[in-house]
């Protein structure tokens, strides 16, 4: 399995978003700090958490210009329901090849039922990974004040 490292640049691939269209990665992060979230699906108590909480921090995160995209292997149904019930401003995709994404990132895969595991990326304007959190089960990822801090730390070391 490929794992990405700091400065590995994030493979290109595209999803379906809920509400239409498609997610195209990096690409739809180009030129800001982007937050990629591979969560378990709609079913998952922990996953709902933390897209719950990337949504709180909204308007945090749009103060820092990072932008958030998730992506899970649930269907659009499932997807669009999840969007409207802890109201998701940010872009969320479906219908992820979980094997797939896994060979391009080296997320975990969960085999039975096939959906992908926990896995979270903090991307630099140019598309590089900064860090990564990879996790093989329900716990392990990335927190919004995490990624605020580290992302604060970054522009201010940029400009000294």
């Amino acid at each position: 399995m490929v794992m990405l490292h700091n400065s590995d640049a994030f493979p290109s691939l595209t999803f379906s978003r809920a509400g239409g269209g498609e997610i195209h990665l990096p690409g739809d992060l180009a030129g800001r700090f982007g937050v990629i979230l591979f969560h378990r699906g709609s079913w998952c108590p922990f996953c709902n958490a933390q897209l719950a909480a990337f949504s709180r921090a909204a308007d945090k995160f749009a103060g820092e210009d990072i932008k958030v995209i998730s992506v899970s292997a649930d269907d659009r149904e499932k997807t669009e329901a999840l969007v409207e019930k802890y109201k998701l401003a940010f872009p969320v995709a479906y219908g992820a090849d979980a094997r797939a994404v896994s060979a391009a990132t080296g997320a975990f895969v969960n085999d039975d039922p096939v959906y992908l595991q926990a896995t979270g990326f903090l991307l630099n304007p140019e598309g590089q990974v900064v860090t990564a959190v990879y996790s093989t089960g329900a716990i392990g990822r990335l927190l919004p004040d995490d990624v605020l801090g580290l992302v604060r730390h970054l522009k201010s070391s940029a400009k000294t």
